[in-house]
């Protein structure tokens, strides 16, 4: 449920409220808005960061022409595809959700697959930020072999089975439709509108990368109904789907600033699905690239199961290690390395966990962005597990699955020898197109299918209350003079405003400390130093209310 919040291991270390060591570092604006203007910045940046053991703790100030028109909270989350985070928790089989976590893991970051590196607003101490999807649940076609059916921002239009169904199409794997939620979509946007007109029966994604690049922030809703497309009929055909839609509600704020630090929760309760952790990150120039690595109190992500098929089980996903590449060209690109792990502890019955390895990039040629990764069972009451950090280490007799691919692109799936026999997926006595009944067949060890195409998805645009509602630390609210200058191409006023923002936080530290008075965050309990953020009263009630909000009567923001 919304006001259930996932465990904390309470300790002792907790956060200081002071600047970062040292001088401010200015970075001095050149004046020249262009892109060579933008790259002479850079390696001036570049350099005076030579040598700093963690750049993202520094006391950093750069003009407003190198920054996107976009705060850090919104920009920095995990929710690209709400839709696969909410099916994490349709299936009845324990091997086929933790397959589900594997596939929201390569969808969650679906920003940096099609849209541009960029650099969002750094936040301040006390700025929180929230929002929500209202997105069609995820159907499953007769072979489960394959991929989820998705419903919206995909180049793959959903089979006319799926659409037809309308309200009442249900995934197949929980026998649960989700909660009514009609809304229209407005505020900023990832992805932009469509060129042209979409027929209501197929997605509303955008056509290319270009559409989808971060460039093209909006800040305008997509046309009312979100389609791109006319009314009449249509219109009422958008609104019968949206009647099927589920709510993903997403909450998080600044807990420190120096080193910055932020806590996040996100729920879809009517899947029994929740989020938490902490976003920190370190980060390091290494000969022609920024290493960017997980910071002390970053211990990954922690997904909770609350109810429905997978109660009580909790995923623990650790980060891996990126590269932005490309800095003297002024062509970024991220790159990744190392391995993120997924362990699930609590399940009824065989315990899982994932290994997903990403190759290290060859300092020759063009990068490849592979992975190879296995789904393997462990003995929870052991500690053996705990090593088993790459492919290679793991027991050939404890795999049960295998993947490869490519990031960026497709990646393929088997099951293996060692895996156990599927159990019937039916769940309803009435079949349907959307809801069959079938017993699962196994892949044999040669036969691969499709576990994720990322070149067909693109980001589901958020919703986000009009300024009018916000609070004045929230973050469109507490930027938006610089997002106003800045879309209007007056980087020296939108430098200015910046500023402005950040001498306003320096002098509320001053005062704070001049009383002796250590910060308290508003949403998220004090202690963060499990890695597993609380939320409090106030922050319930921020994730009750944006579960309650009704989009429709929202004007546009601007």
């Amino acid at each position: 449920m919304a006001d259930e919040t996932i465990i904390k291991i309470p300790t002792s270390e907790v956060l200081e409220d002071d600047e970062a060591p040292g001088p401010t570092i200015s970075l001095p604006d050149s004046g020249d808005t262009g892109e060579g203007g933008k790259l002479s910045m850079i390696v001036q940046l570049v350099k005076k960061c030579l040598g700093v053991k963690d750049i993202a703790a520094m006391r950093l100030s750069l003009p407003a022409s190198l920054l996107e028109p976009l705060p850090n909270l919104e920009y920095w989350h995990y929710l690209d595809r709400p839709d696969l985070f909410a099916a994490i928790n349709d299936s009845n089989d324990p091997f086929e959700r933790i397959l589900a976590v594997v596939r929201f893991i390569f969808t969650k970051d679906l920003k940096f697959v099609h849209g541009k590196v960029c650099k969002p607003y750094n936040s301040v101490l006390g700025e929180h930020f929230r929002g929500h999807w209202d997105v069609p649940p995820v159907s499953y076609s007769s072979d489960p072999t394959q991929p989820p059916i998705l419903r919206v921002h995909t180049t793959v239009p959903p089979p006319p089975a799926a659409l037809a169904q309308g309200s009442e199409t249900m995934s197949v794997k929980s026998n649960r439709s989700g909660k009514s939620s009609k809304s229209t979509r407005s505020g900023l946007s990832l992805t932009s509108a469509s060129k042209g007109k979409a027929s209501p029966t197929i997605s509303t994604a955008p056509t290319s990368l270009g559409d989808a690049g971060l460039s093209k922030l909006s800040l305008y809703p997509l046309n009312g109904n979100g389609n791109g497309g006319g009314g009449g009929r249509n219109d009422d055909k958008e609104k019968d789907r949206d009647r099927d839609n589920i709510r993903v509600v997403y909450v998080t704020e600044q807990v420190s600033h120096h080193p910055p630090v932020s806590a996040y929760y996100a729920s879809c309760p009517s899947r029994g699905v929740e989020m938490a952790g902490i976003d920190q990150i370190s980060a390091k120039v290494s000969g022609t690239a920024v290493r960017v690595a997980p910071g002390s109190f970053n211990k990954g992500i922690y997904i909770n199961l609350n109810s429905g098929p997978g109660m009580g089980e909790k995923y623990h996903i650790t980060h891996p290690v990126a590269n932005v590449n490309g800095i003297l060209r002024g062509s970024f690109y991220i790159t990744v390395g190392d391995s993120t792990i997924v362990t699930c502890v609590g399940a009824q019955g065989v315990a899982y966990r994932a290994v997903i390895e990403y190759k290290e990039e060859s300092w020759l040629g063009r990068a490849h962005f592979l992975l190879e990764g296995v789904i393997h069972t462990y003995n929870e009451g052991s500690t053996e597990h705990e090593e088993w950090t790459k492919v290679k280490h793991i027991p050939t007799a404890r795999v049960v699955a295998v993947f490869d691919g490519c990031w960026r692109n497709h990646i393929r799936w088997r099951r293996t020898a060692a895996s156990p026999p599927a159990p019937s997926t039916s769940t309803s006595t009435t079949s349907s197109p959307s809801t069959p009944s079938f017993s699962t067949p196994s892949l044999s060890e040669t036969e691969y299918a499709t576990l994720i195409d990322l070149s067909t998805l693109f980001v589901v645009p958020k919703k986000v209350r009009p300024l009018e509602r916000q609070l004045p630390n929230e973050s469109r609210k507490l930027w938006d003079a610089v997002t106003t200058k800045l879309l209007a191409k007056e980087y020296g006023e939108a430098t200015k405003a910046k500023l402005a923002i950040e001498q306003k936080q320096r002098d509320e530290a001053g005062e704070r400390k001049k009383k002796g008075v250590q910060f308290i965050p508003q949403y998220f309990e004090e202690d963060i130093s499990s890695g597993v953020p609380v939320l409090t009263a106030a922050g319930r009630k921020a994730v009750e209310e944006e579960l309650q909000e009704c989009s429709e009567t929202w004007s546009s923001s601007s």
